[in-house]
């Protein structure tokens, strides 16, 4: 699921920074994959900021990078739950790729805002000594739209709750409600 972003250009860097309040830079990727670099925003205590990390975590356990950690379980699987509580973080993108099998051969879409906005993608973040900070992008059931391509979707936390999801202090009860699907009518899909 959502392997692939395409990474916010610069006409939208703006819209970020105006919305979230500090000087935004991201480069462009319209295919970025896991254990690239993604600009990423934090807070810690009242400050945000911008933080470079690596997407992707790989747990002594696993064989494989991890991407993605799905909405429902985040706060109670011990690889992410601390991470959870303490280390919330958004990754403004501009669209997500998924590939749908379509009789013999698989068809890359798009997916996109509808009104050619940032989406704000949430993620928790991993902060080890002497090692990039990492990133795990988090995913919830779809919406109607978006449930014709792929059984799981981004979580996008919307503009009006950035501070909610940010805020180290909120509760778990608080956050879950953010965690949804977003409305048919933010996403746009078009075939790549």
């Amino acid at each position: 699921m959502c392997g692939r972003l395409n990474i916010i250009n610069t006409s939208l860097c703006k819209i970020v920074s105006d919305t979230i309040g500090l000087n935004f830079h991201s480069e462009s990727n319209d295919n970025l994959s896991p254990s690239e670099l993604l600009s990423t925003i934090v807070q810690s205590n009242e400050h945000v900021s911008q933080v470079n990390m690596q997407w992707g975590i790989q747990p002594s356990w696993s064989k494989r990078l991890l991407i993605n950690a799905q909405s429902e379980t985040v706060a109670i699987k011990p690889t992410f739950a601390k991470a959870f509580v303490a280390h919330r973080c958004l990754i403004p993108i501009s669209g997500w790729y998924e590939w749908r099998k379509e009789g013999s051969k698989k068809q890359k879409y798009y997916f996109s805002h509808s009104q050619n906005l940032p989406l704000y993608m949430a993620g928790v973040s991993y902060h080890k000594f002497n090692t990039p900070p990492q990133v795990v992008t988090l995913t919830t059931k779809p919406n109607q739209l978006c449930e014709q391509y792929h059984h799981r979707m981004p979580v996008f936390i919307l503009p009006d709750s950035i501070n909610a999801w940010l805020a180290p202090q909120n509760s778990q009860a608080n956050l879950s409600r953010l965690m949804s699907a977003i409305p048919d009518e933010y996403i746009s899909v078009t075939t790549s």
